[in-house]
């Protein structure tokens, strides 16, 4: 797993979520751990997160 920061964009508070690098595309909700709003998260990994991006 890899830890990566990026930014609510409800808060706008900056937190971490663990991604996971076996799977080379995931797609979750997953809520931000200040606010608690469910933030949509999209990453593609190949070797290193190639694409990451949060859907409202």
């Amino acid at each position: 797993m890899i830890e990566h920061f990026f930014t609510c964009p409800y808060c706008w508070q900056q937190i971490s979520m663990l991604l996971e690098s076996s799977d080379e595309i995931q797609n979750y909700i997953e809520d931000c751990e200040v606010c608690c709003r469910p933030i949509q998260i999209e990453y593609i990994f190949q070797d290193e997160i190639k694409k990451f991006n949060i859907i409202l």
